[in-house]
């Protein structure tokens, strides 16, 4: 400013007054591109995923149904360093997933196909940066890079020792869409903030962070022998969305069974399958 000026001509300052620097532009957070898919069938659901050129999306291994010749496959464990390797591929196991996952990167335009490995159906999640569903062990389908795949641990004692999932789930965490499978058909609940369902410990498909998780004793040993229930409910506690499944893998295998029990029933020693680290896959 000149000596004589009272007031700078830029920004209307006056001589002699201070002034803050500018807060700094914030950069843009990362936004994946939009995928463009459709899930196809009834409970023998597909998901068919059209790749623009250089977009690319990740699958467990053994996932893929068919792709187009200008989607190229690389299989190999995620994370960028040796350590996070061996570390991503000891959290897929331990979750019940294989060691390695699929990548599949379009050239130009083309397409892949996905589906899950015995009769349900596939839900997309769109997961914005940092919001995170919680899934039953096997669930994981396929997703776009931004989203990771990590192990959340039940928080309550009851929960590891009584529920079917053991004390084991699958976390997923945005940015991206991400795909997963279960068996049957799917109900969903939206719970509010103090609202709670008992559920059947191995129908539970999914639920929001913001649900809480624990495992009750639902009653007397008569009920627990005779009511073909088990001992044990799953109890889901609001606010958040819940998903369940009509039909799991450990009655779809008990069914098929040779030697089979009638109907659904089970009793207390299916209860306590969460003891020895017993789940649905």
């Amino acid at each position: 400013m000149p000596d004589a000026a009272n007031f700078c001509g830029a920004c209307g300052t006056p001589q002699g007054a201070t002034t803050d620097a500018p807060p700094p532009v914030a950069s843009a957070a990362y936004s994946p591109d939009p995928l463009e898919y459709a899930i196809v069938g009834d409970n023998l659901q597909i998901a068919r995923v059209r790749l623009r050129p250089g977009q690319q999306v990740y699958a467990e291994a053994g996932k893929m149904v068919y792709k187009t010749p200008n989607v190229a496959w690389d299989t190999r464990m995620t994370g960028e360093t040796l350590g996070d390797k061996l570390l991503g591929a000891l959290k897929r196991t331990v979750t019940g997933e294989s060691l390695f996952v699929t990548y599949f990167r379009a050239s130009g335009a083309g397409e892949v196909g996905f589906a899950g490995s015995y009769p349900g159906r596939i839900q997309a999640f769109e997961l914005s940066p940092g919001q995170s569903v919680m899934t039953q062990r096997d669930a994981f389908l396929f997703a776009q890079p931004g989203v990771t795949l990590s192990v959340a641990f039940v928080k309550k004692l009851g929960a590891g020792f009584f529920g079917g999932e053991g004390f084991i789930l699958q976390k997923l965490t945005g940015p991206g869409l991400v795909f997963i499978h279960a068996g049957g058909d799917f109900v969903e609940f939206t719970l509010q903030p103090g609202e709670s369902l008992q559920v059947e410990t191995g129908c539970i498909v999914a639920f929001d962070e913001t649900v809480s998780y624990d495992i009750q004793y639902v009653g007397g040993i008569k009920t627990a022998i005779f009511g073909g229930e088990g001992m044990f409910l799953a109890t889901l506690t609001g606010p958040g969305r819940v998903i369940l499944q009509s039909m799991t893998l450990q009655k779809l295998r008990r069914e098929l069974a040779p030697t089979r029990r009638g109907g659904d029933q089970h009793g207390v020693l299916d209860s306590f399958s969460g003891l020895l680290g017993g789940s649905e896959d």
